[in-house]
């Protein structure tokens, strides 16, 4: 979970990665062709984009009609903001939407897959039926991903039937602008699949950041989620309200938006989700917030940027007026 800014160019062109491991051995030369994304939501739908505009024949599945033209939407709002921030004209980013492929099969969705990307709701027991499911009809040599911010690859291996094959590849939001992939191994993943999923991330414009043990949140939510949990509680324990905590964040370090701001962009629905977890396993601050969120955010139809209110209400939040630090 993150908005922090990069450098635009960096998505014109592919990065450089590494073809050998810490030892010297070499990438096999798995060449990654068919991606199929699993999850059309507020991640999968930009990891789809950002793979199609960097030329990969894209399969795009998500559970049923109804998911699949929310998806549909989230991909036009994307081809816009590849108008505006990659400098495509309206013909090139509608050629990327229409080389896009859509399935609600996952036997179809997956049978040519060299690669699949899960970007799938942020909950443990509809993950693990997903892999049981895909185990048996994607191809053998299928590389698998999940695209989860909180779980480690060894609570869902075995269920992939593929546990060689499986490891997590983390994105931030606004991808072709927060250009980076986590990449993280479990005990088991091959070393060429780790390797072949560091060149596929670069391949596709991302900066690949290989972690060699399993960390819960990655590098970059390691460090984001105390921030976030800490902008929560303040709000929570009646300390201060929302804009006010936006407002001396982004007054004091020179952000362009606050930690609610971000949130929203993240996706309310990630938010509880990843809140929840955390609650479950014996967190009882982060209880807490996911109740919070649930009764005030979600119950009310408030799932941030992309339903048109969270903390803020879009497009025109206060927080991009000119007199907000005023």
């Amino acid at each position: 979970m993150t908005s922090q800014k990069t450098n635009k160019d960096v998505v014109e062109k592919s990065v450089e990665t590494q073809e050998t491991d810490s030892e010297g051995e070499k990438c096999m030369g798995y060449e990654i062709k068919h991606v199929t994304v699993a999850g059309c939501g507020t991640l999968g739908s930009q990891i789809a984009f950002q793979t199609a505009f960097k030329g990969f024949h894209v399969t795009v599945y998500d559970v049923d009609d109804t998911a699949i033209e929310t998806g549909k939407q989230f991909l036009q709002k994307i081809a816009a903001q590849y108008q505006e921030d990659v400098h495509q004209s309206k013909e090139q980013t509608q050629a990327i939407y229409d080389s896009i492929h859509f399935r609600t099969d996952l036997k179809k969705a997956a049978q040519h897959a060299d690669l699949v990307i899960e970007a799938i709701p942020e909950v443990k027991e509809i993950k693990q039926a997903f892999y049981q499911r895909l185990a048996a009809v994607a191809p053998n040599e299928t590389i698998v991903t999940s695209n989860s911010s909180t779980m480690l690859p060894s609570e869902l291996a075995d269920y992939t039937g593929r546990p060689e094959n499986f490891l997590m590849m983390h994105f931030s939001n606004e991808i072709w602008k927060n250009n980076t992939a986590e990449i993280m191994k479990h005990t088991g993943t091959s070393t060429h699949s780790f390797n072949a999923v560091q060149q596929f991330a670069g391949n596709i414009g991302m900066l690949p950041l290989p972690l060699y043990k399993e960390q819960p949140g990655y590098i970059l939510n390691s460090l984001l989620n105390p921030f976030f949990e800490a902008a929560q509680r303040l709000l929570i324990d009646g300390v201060a309200d929302v804009e006010t905590i936006d407002k001396i964040w982004m007054a004091a370090t020179g952000a362009e938006q606050g930690p609610f701001a971000a949130l929203d962009a993240i996706g309310l629905e990630t938010v509880y989700n990843v809140s929840k977890l955390i609650g479950d396993e014996g967190d009882a601050s982060s209880k807490q917030i996911a109740a919070y969120i649930k009764q005030h955010y979600l119950d009310e139809g408030k799932l941030g940027t992309a339903s048109g209110e969270g903390f803020y209400t879009y497009p025109n939040p206060v927080f991009q007026q000119d007199d907000f630090l005023k």
